[in-house]
Order: C-alpha cells, then structure tokens, then sequence
C-alpha cells in the first residue's frame, strides 16, 4: 500500500510544471541604455540603426531591417512612437536576463514588455527577443 502511494505521489510531482527560478537584481544602465537607444531610432524611423540592437538570433530570424520594420509596425506599436518609458525590475529566470519595461504609447495606454537581454561577444547587451505582459504578470 506505502509502494503504490509513494508510485502516485512520485507520478503527481513529476507532472506540476517545472518553475524556473526567478531573481531580482540591480537595474543595469547599459541594459536601459540599449532598449532606450532601439526605442528612439524607432520614432526616427531609423531601422536599420533599430536591427543593429537586436542580437544575431533576432537579426537571422528577420533577416532584414525592412521585415524587423514591418513586425515592429504591426506586433508593437507602442514601442514605435513611445510617449513615455518607465524601466521596471530586471530579473535573472532561469539563467536568462529580463527587464519588465513599462511603456505608454500615443493613445495614452500603458503596456508592459519583457525584454530578454543577451550580452555581445564583445561584452555590451543586445535584445534577443520582446513580449507582452499579461495584466496578472504586473504584480509587484
């Protein structure tokens, strides 16, 4: 009887999703400066400065500034004409760099993003990828 129910318990524990650990750390500036530098070649319409923060991974997937354009256009447009930008934590899940970035875009409507940050080769950070917050993901 004490076999089947450790069996059943074993079962049921190996089947709760697995969670990452999450840490808060110190704010980085060369983090901040890297989204804030993407956000404003945005609203210069400069692109192909806006693909250069992007990291290799992110650029190979796009391939070029014009498709980058076209999904930043269309999938986040509140990260193209900003009104204003309020960088939140930055955690570390699972071995990876995220910083929550609060932004409000011209209809005066805030968002929050994740921002996944990777470090160069050379040792600044680059942006390997951006999603949108569900509202029970902004908890404090």
């Amino acid at each position: 009887m004490t076999r089947i129910f450790l069996t059943i318990a074993a079962v049921f524990a190996l089947s709760l999703p697995l969670r990452a650990q999450t840490t808060t750390v110190m704010p980085d500036p060369g983090i901040e400066a890297v989204i804030s530098q993407q956000m404003e070649a945005f609203k210069a319409e400069d692109f192909d400065r806006a693909f250069s923060f992007a990291s290799p991974t992110i650029q190979g997937v796009f391939g070029s500034s014009e498709r980058f354009r076209n999904m930043v256009v269309t999938g986040y447009p509140m990260v193209h004409h900003p009104q204003e930008v309020q960088f939140l934590e930055l955690r570390s899940i699972g071995g990876q760099v995220w910083q929550k970035v609060l932004v409000k875009d011209a209809a005066g409507v805030y968002y929050a993003l994740d921002y996944q940050m990777v470090q160069s080769p050379e040792g600044g950070w680059q942006i390997n990828g951006v999603q949108l917050l569900k509202a029970e993901q902004l908890g404090a």
